[in-house]
């Protein structure tokens, strides 16, 4: 390859989309991958499972998913002062808009934004954000522990029983570890440390002093209200889980698989199971899918394959285009409240 061409690439590559787009393609081979080791899948019955969605039954998805989208911005609301349920939803949704169109930090420049023209402090507001994450990556790896439950309601599997305990391990460490340094300054500040020098072994340029700071400053200010809320945030987060397992529930049942097909134990266990999976590029798209569907059949009969796969299209496409399109609605809500705000004359 000459060197004109080199630099033909890596301009391709430089431009904001192109690393969203190969994290898709390839994220949709290896699902492909993976679903062919399952079985043969008839892609005009799954053209066919997908179409047969109504208009009501759509609008009912995406009543789910705006059920979902309140449960998981719970921990904003609890955690940021004056923010609001409606305005908590609002910054979640235009901070997945923006970091999904836009390159990093996309996200953060729109919720600092949004917490300037609502009159709060965006330090308050993005420690809020973050620990609204962090509580994320917690119920993430406990989702397993209540799908290994639910699966067994059905019948009892010790392999997903080990897997619901490994992953309960990983939970209780990571939440754990959040309310040790949000305890302890002692803590924070060896941590913080260790952080750094872990960031300066991958060629990182950090200032050690600046991270110490930067956590013992969020442990200040957040410390107290986790200590009130940790409990129903981390609650209403596992909620939020199960309403998406609820969705992909009710796309499998839409599709025309009953009860006696798919029992829902096992859709809703198996997806609870494979959650962790989207800590993946894309949320998981096209790996969590195929995992979650091995799992499915492997407890019915194969037959319902292509339906499943159709269920599980149609599940993608509310929950990932649906909080897109939510996303820019929120995104337009705000904008026009603060034209509003601008145009309205002082008092």
């Amino acid at each position: 390859m000459t060197t004109s061409e080199q630099r033909g690439w890596r301009v391709v590559l430089s431009h904001s989309w192109v690393k969203p787009l190969l994290v898709v393609v390839v994220s949709l081979v290896v699902g492909w991958f993976i679903l062919r080791f399952i079985g043969k899948i008839s892609w005009s019955d799954v053209g066919e499972a997908v179409t047969s969605i109504s208009i009501a039954e759509l609008l009912a998805l995406l009543g789910l998913l705006l059920l979902r989208q309140v449960l998981n911005s719970a921990p904003i609301h609890l955690f940021t002062p004056g923010l609001g349920v409606r305005r908590a939803v609002m910054s979640d949704l235009s901070a997945n808009l923006a970091g999904t169109i836009t390159p990093p930090p996309g996200d953060v420049v729109v919720r600092v934004a949004q917490f300037k023209t609502w009159g709060i402090n965006p330090v308050d507001g993005m420690a809020g954000a973050t620990l609204n994450m962090l509580i994320f990556y917690g119920a993430r790896f406990a989702a397993p522990a209540l799908g290994a439950l639910v699966f067994c309601l059905h019948a009892f599997n010790g392999g997903r029983v080990v897997t619901g305990v490994v992953c309960l391990a990983i939970a209780v460490a990571i939440i754990g570890l959040l309310v040790a340094v949000l305890r302890s300054d002692a803590v924070a500040e060896k941590l913080a440390k260790r952080a750094a020098e872990a960031a300066k072994i991958v060629g990182a340029k950090v200032d050690e002093d600046r991270w110490v700071a930067a956590v013992k400053d969020f442990r200040e200010r957040i410390g107290r209200r986790l200590q009130r809320g940790l409990g129903v945030a981390i609650g209403f987060m596992l909620l939020a889980i199960v309403v998406d397992a609820l969705i992909l529930l009710a796309a499998v049942r839409f599709v025309g698989l009953g009860p006696d097909a798919a029992p829902w134990p096992v859709v809703v266990g198996s997806m609870l199971l494979a959650y962790p999976l989207t800590i993946l590029p894309a949320f998981g798209l096209g790996v969590m899918d195929a995992v979650v569907i091995a799992s499915v059949t492997d407890v019915i009969s194969v037959d319902h394959e292509s339906a499943l796969v159709g269920a599980a299209m149609v599940w993608r496409t509310v929950t990932i285009f649906g909080t897109l399109a939510l996303g820019t609605l929120a995104m337009a809500w705000w904008r026009i409240g603060v034209g509003r705000a601008a145009t309205r004359p002082a008092r």
